[in-house]
Parts: C-alpha cells; structure tokens; sequence
C-alpha cells in the first residue's frame, strides 16, 4: 500500500536528468516508509533496485556479523558470492564491481547507523568508496537511510567531507490526513469522518501503524486491535523505535519526553520537572528528541518585535507517542498479560481532554494542508505555532494561549482548534477574548479562524465572527 510522496519521489526523479551518479540522505521517524519511498521511486523510474539494511545491533553484535550480513544480502541480489569482505572499504568496492553501467540502479542503504555499528570510520571508509569506485558510474543513485537521524546528520550531512557530495536530502514525514484517508479504501466514504479522526489522532499519519488499520471494523475496536492486545503493532512499537532512535541517552530522553504529556513546556520548565540540576543536558535530549521527529520546538515569533520567541516551548509532535506513554504504557503489564479488558475508549480517566490534544497536535502538525482552506496559501508565512504569553505587570501585556498563530506580512490569524461532540457559540466568546488579549500591533490585520470535529451549532457560522470555519474532515478529503 503506497500512497502519496509525489514531491519526493519528483525530486529523486529530477536526478536522473544529471549526466553523473547522485548520493542521497533520507531520514525520518521510524515506520514512517522511507524504504517503501525507495523502492516506489526505483519502481516508477524502471531502475534496478539493490536493498541492504544493517542488522539491529545487540550487545554482542561486532562489525564482523554486519558485513557477513551486507555480504549475504548483496549475494541474493547480484550474482557475487556471499564471502565476507574482510573490511568495509572493500564491501563498498564489491558493491560497486555490481554496478551496470548500462541500466540505471537504485541502491539503497537502509539503517545505515545499524551498519556502521562498530566502525567508527564508517562515513570516511565509504567517502573514499563513493569518489573512486562508486561515483564513475553515472546512472546510479545511491541512497543512504536511517531512522536514528541524529547519525544520519553527525556522519553524513554535517560532515564537511560530504559537502558538496550530497544531491540531494529528504526528510520523510508523516502522510497529510487526505492521503491517510485511502487506507480505509472505499469504506471512507460511508463511514463518520470521526471514526476516522479518532484512528489518526492516535496513529497520526505513519503508515506502517495505517497498513493495520481493518475498514470493517469501528474507531474503537482498531484502537483495541492496535495497542490493547499482547504483540500489538501500538503496544511494542514504542520501545523498540525509542530505544531505535535516541541512542546517547534513551532513559533520559524518554523521561523529559514524559513531561510534555500534558502540553508543552521550555528547556527550563522540563529540567523543574525533572528535578535536574543543568539544563544542557535536557537541551541535548530535547534536540534529538526533535532530530526524530518525536517532538517540536515550534519557536515562532514575537508579535511586536518580529524577531524569533527567545523562549522555545518543547511540544510532543508524535501522536502515537503520547497515545502510548498516557493510555498503553500504564496497562502494558496487564496487556501482555491478557487481562486487560477493553470496553471502550471513554472507559480511560481523562479520555476527551486528551484526545482533545491529540486533535490539536493533528491539526497542527499538518497545517499545511490547512493553508488553502484559510486562503492563505498564496502568502508568505513568516511564522506558524502555538503561541503563549505570560502575562506581564511590567510590559502591562497580558496573558494569552492560542491554539495556532500564523503571521504573515502584514497580517495575524489566529486559529482555534476544537474536538467537542457539541461546539456552539461559546467558541465565539472565546475567540473574542483571545484577539482582545492578544493585542495586535498597529498595521496588522487579525483574522480569525475555527478548525473542528464535531457537531458546530448553525449559528457560530452564520453570525460570521470566523474569517473561516473549517471542519477537519475536509481535509481528509471527505
């Protein structure tokens, strides 16, 4: 099940109008379909495809069991034998003895970090193998993808040895809502935009968690066969990606990711939380947790200066992870052991408030897809986040939360962002409040505007308050 990615795929394809081979990063949260964009791209250009992945290293795992696994892997795919090169200088020289000149080849290194596991000239070894023994055959395209980002970066993209080496490189995000929708086929159509919603606010759009999804079944009952079963897909994932992802400190990173559960907070609010002493330390987990995609430090502007919001506020970006650490995590023992008895979603404490946020993490991590709908896909943003200000007897500015700010020019919109199953025109009263708080500087126009799921009383959109009313499914195409 492939859908979607046409710009990436588009961009991969402009490098075979190149005279010369081309190297490429490819990075993003695990399960996301890097390998999967691959291939489709390799598929729809007729190239011939080579895949080698790394092996996940274990504690005993040696440099040696990953290049007897890279040997193993190209002998089922090319017509070398599978004796193990001695090094990886000379696994990359054999890779590249594989190369035809005469068709053109996609190769892909998949969980690259996985590979160079135990080598720690890696990136230089295959530097030297990229300008003398792969480089000279100009119709390949060599691919090098990972889901530990933070690796991907330190060896491949920052590395000055590579500049100018790289053509190209792409960061896989999560499928946009329209895109997420075809996984339910013909069904989504006929079924309540809501059961839908319910699905991607807990999944958000990752389309290895999607390919599970049942058509046939209920919002709750996927939930139920995603994460509440022993070996469910929701219920193992989170472990093995995090533990996948973040590598220089994982208990570390996995407990400041814990403070964000209930919204988000600023490096220094996150070490309070934790009770630590130095806040770099939070700075270097909070910046890979970013780097995999697992947070966002959305810093936004300052509305009367312009200038960035000196303060970042960490937000939980990944839906499946809060979904996990707040509802699956708490019962993981009586899940696996299979005694866990689900009833249905509204049987958790706190249920509505935090699917609530999960709905605003959704609406906000594709808002994007948003910007036609707010007639603002034509202008120039300068900057889209949450906003929050403190209120301030010295500024004498007061204190206001908006769910999502975007700035342009000369303009601010500010976009509340409501899951109730009855919205009525108290969502009005609120609006006014928040722009009255808010203050914009003089010169700036403040448009307003309601992205929703659920029952909106005929009155909020008659009276006109909202520049534009939005509700969600839209957006899924429905």
């Amino acid at each position: 099940m492939f859908f979607g990615r046409e710009d990436s795929i588009m961009q991969m394809s402009g490098l075979w109008r190149k005279r010369v081979s081309s190297l490429v990063t490819c990075r993003g949260r695990r399960r996301v379909g890097k390998s999967s964009l691959v291939r489709q791209f390799a598929k729809e250009s007729q190239s011939r495809f080579i895949k080698i992945e790394g092996a996940r290293p274990a504690p005993k795992t040696t440099r040696e069991d990953e290049l007897r696994v890279f040997a193993q892997q190209l002998a089922a795919q090319t017509e070398c034998g599978d004796a193990v090169p001695s090094n990886w200088l000379n696994a990359f020289i054999l890779l590249a003895g594989q190369i035809r000149d005469d068709e053109r080849t996609v190769v892909l290194l998949d969980e690259i970090s996985w590979l160079g596991h135990g080598e720690p000239m890696f990136a230089d070894l295959f530097r030297i193998a990229w300008e003398n023994w792969l480089k000279p055959h100009d119709k390949l395209i060599v691919v090098l993808c990972g889901s530990v980002s933070s690796w991907v970066r330190e060896n491949f993209i920052d590395n000055r040895a590579y500049v100018g080496r790289r053509s190209l490189d792409i960061v896989v995000g999560e499928l946009p809502p329209r895109e997420c929708a075809q996984f339910w086929g013909d069904a989504a159509s006929r079924l309540a935009p809501r059961e839908i919603i319910d699905v991607l606010s807990v999944t958000g759009g990752v389309p290895r968690y999607l390919e599970e999804v049942d058509p046939g079944l209920s919002a709750a009952d996927n939930i139920r066969r995603l994460a509440f079963l022993p070996k469910s897909v929701l219920r193992t994932d989170f472990d093995e990606m995090f533990s996948d992802v973040v590598t220089h400190q994982p208990k570390f990173a996995g407990l400041a990711a814990r403070t964000l559960l209930d919204g988000p907070k600023s490096v220094s609010e996150i070490a309070s939380s934790l009770g630590a002493e130095k806040s770099g330390r939070v700075s270097a987990a909070m910046e890979e947790l970013e780097e995999a995609g697992f947070v966002s430090s959305d810093p936004g502007m300052n509305p009367v200066t312009g200038e960035p919001l000196r303060c970042r506020r960490y937000r939980l970006k990944d839906n499946y992870a809060r979904f996990y650490l707040k509802f699956v995590e708490p019962a993981k023992d009586a899940i696996d052991a299979g005694s866990f008895l689900f009833s249905g979603m509204d049987q958790f404490a706190g249920w509505q408030p935090v699917m609530g946020l999960q709905f605003e993490n959704l609406a906000i991590n594709n808002y994007r897809t948003l910007l036609p709908h707010l007639g603002l896909d034509k202008n120039l943003i300068l900057s889209a986040a949450p906003f929050r200000r403190v209120a301030s007897e010295k500024s004498r500015k007061k204190g206001v939360q908006i769910d999502f700010l975007i700035q342009t020019k000369m303009s601010f919109c500010l976009v509340e962002i409501k899951r109730q199953r009855e919205i009525g025109r108290e969502v009005i009263d609120e609006m006014k409040g928040k722009v009255e708080r808010f203050a914009a500087p003089k010169g700036f126009s403040v448009r307003t505007a309601l992205v929703y799921d659920g029952n909106l009383a005929p009155s909020v959109e008659a009276d006109g308050y909202f520049d534009a009313v939005v509700p969600f499914r839209r957006l899924l195409g429905l």
